[in-house]
This record gives structure tokens, sequence and C-alpha cells, in this order.
């Protein structure tokens, strides 16, 4: 069970890596980019805040759906240990009339 969560974990470390490197270079101070003209620089601006803002939302939709499948998932094997509680502990007829136990 460990070595499945060490796999998720180690999934979404890569993932939250290589998201990451997609934004280093967004974020570098580029030379030739401080010639052109203010507008130019709001006008990208407001782009990269809207990128920003969607990657975010993005990320946050995976994180909702990811933590629901393992509610839905920790409910079946909920469902499945219940069941095998209930299968242990029933009483089985067959078995004893084949003792003898009962008629």
């Amino acid at each position: 069970m460990t070595e499945i969560s060490r796999r998720r974990s180690l999934r979404f470390l890569l993932l939250f890596a290589f998201v990451s490197l997609q934004f280093i270079s967004g974020f570098s101070d580029d030379s030739t980019s401080s010639k052109n003209s203010s507008k130019t620089k709001s006008n990208a601006s407001s782009h990269t805040g809207t990128k920003v803002v969607l990657v975010l939302l993005g990320v946050v939709a995976v994180g909702l759906f990811s933590f629901f499948l393992f509610k839905l998932w920790q409910k079946k094997k909920r469902d499945e240990q219940y069941a095998r509680l209930l299968k242990l502990f029933e009483e089985d007829d067959e078995l004893e009339v084949e003792l003898g136990l009962r008629d």
C-alpha cells in the first residue's frame, strides 16, 4: 500500500516539476523586451496573468477531481471490506447439514 502512495507522490512531484519549468521562462527578464513600448508590455503582462489564472484553475480542477476519485475509491474499498466481513459471519446452513449438526 505504501508503494502505491509513493508512486502517486512521485507522479505528482514530476507533474509539479514539469509545470513549474514551464513558468521559469515566463518569469525571466529579457533585455530585448525592454525596448518595446509600454503598451506591448501591459498587453503581454495581461496575457501572462490570464495564463497563470487558467493554469491555476486547471490545477485546482485536477486536484478536486483527484480528491473525488480518491473518496470514491475509499468508499468502494470500505464496501468490499464490509461485504467480506458479513460473509465471514453469515451462517452457512449447507455446512451444518453436511456435518450433521442440523437436519
